[in-house]
């Protein structure tokens, strides 16, 4: 972490200014933000942001091999395998714990992975807002690979978009308005024009989809898809209710919902790298490792962090009747890097790929971060702290 801009940031902040952030950041918002907000950015070092970087092409060079979607055929439930898969993810997200290594060096750890989009509307708007209360210096940035908001903007709309029309795409969701990342949402369509509908608002005719804009039925050709079918798996009947997503219909997926499962934890045994915590499917494990209290037990099938063993104890894993559906994984311990007014914070960072179609391979964009002070980053884990939420790294231009 940047100790000269850290030691600045912290001499100059005032409860004062956090909570005028607060209100510019939720000025001119359909609803306030649903989830905390740090007090503070993250500010990279140029030698930590280069190692992102190179933890970033390894783990892509595996996604880009011609057999990725061979060996992760499996990864996909059958009940939620989705028609008229494309050849690629339009989203990329890489989640990385900021740790020390057996050397004493800060590195990234690879944490969790998904091909699905993440708030790539709403971290421009965060940013800028930091940037606007804080004074941030205009050398840092939020970007990679050169973008500025403009072009970054432009690439987030070539990819979403494609040859379509704004209104011809639609932000789908299972229950778009209430979801805690609605407002990014919202920001996203103030960007690019996209609608926001939930399923429920979906409109089948023959094998097209349909949407209500005021009276008139407009014809959806593409949806950028923000629906999670772990969030409505608790509902058996729910396609007897609404339009069936999976069956094959005429519309473009951003990013088409196999993808969500493909480029995920399941992915995680089939890395190398310094920066890969060491992974098994927990049926392929030969072996035990010795020193079983330096693992985890993660289902692969289940999310933010539900169903994880972080301490495991004697008879857990013959308990587990489908260790195909397991990972086995190294611990990451978290360094608490990040000084805050009273202790350190742990510090998780989200690097955000944009994939266009016509491109060859995924472009990294923007990112987002993550502090906590809890045993692990979520919500849940940090209820009672300050200097913990959701928040953005900037770096070196």
């Amino acid at each position: 972490m940047n100790p000269s801009i850290r030691s600045t940031y912290n001499q100059n902040f005032t409860e004062e200014k956090y909570a005028e952030f607060l209100l510019s950041l939720n000025a001119g918002l359909k609803n306030p933000i649903e989830f905390r907000i740090a007090e503070t950015p993250v500010f990279l070092t140029d030698d930590f942001r280069d190692k992102l970087l190179q933890a970033g092409e390894e783990i892509v060079a595996t996604i880009l091999k011609p057999d990725f979607k061979a060996i992760t055929e499996r990864a996909i439930p059958e009940q939620w395998r989705v028609a008229n898969e494309n050849s690629h993810s339009h989203f990329i997200a890489l989640d990385f714990g900021v740790c020390k290594d057996a050397a004493g060096n800060i590195v990234p750890k690879l944490i969790e992975m998904q091909g699905f989009p993440s708030l790539y509307g709403f971290q421009v708007h965060l940013a800028e807002n930091y940037r606007h209360t804080f004074h941030i210096p205009g050398n840092q940035t939020i970007y990679f690979n050169g973008l500025d908001k403009a072009s970054y903007l432009d690439l987030l709309k070539k990819t979403i978009l494609g040859p379509h029309q704004p209104d011809e795409v639609v932000l789908m969701d299972v229950n778009a308005p209430t979801q805690k990342t609605a407002v990014d949402f919202y920001i996203t369509e103030g960007y690019i024009g996209t609608p926001v509908v939930s399923l429920s608002d979906l409109i089948q005719e023959g094998n097209q989809l349909f949407y209500m804009h005021g009276e008139e039925k407009k014809r959806i050709k593409r949806i950028y898809n923000r629906l999670i079918f772990d969030e409505i798996e608790g509902d058996p009947d729910i396609f007897n209710k609404v339009v069936d997503i999976r069956q094959p219909l005429d519309v473009e997926w951003i990013a088409h919902p196999n993808w969500f499962y493909r480029i995920s934890k399941f992915t995680m045994p089939f890395l190398e790298g310094d920066y890969i915590p060491k992974t098994q499917f927990l049926h392929e494990v030969k072996k035990l490792p010795q020193d079983l209290q330096n693992y985890v037990l993660k289902p692969l099938f289940s999310f933010a962090g539900q169903g994880v063993i972080i301490d495991i104890m004697d008879g857990d894993i013959e308990k587990i009747s489908d260790p195909q559906n397991w990972i086995l994984q190294e611990k990451v311990h978290y360094e608490p890097v990040l000084e805050s007014p009273d202790m350190g914070v742990k510090v998780e960072i989200r690097l955000l790929y944009l994939w266009p179609d016509g491109d060859e391979k995924p472009t990294l964009a923007i990112n987002l971060s993550r502090l906590s002070k809890g045993k692990m980053i979520g919500v849940r884990y940090n209820k009672d702290f300050d200097w913990v939420g959701g928040t953005v790294a900037f770096m070196h231009k």
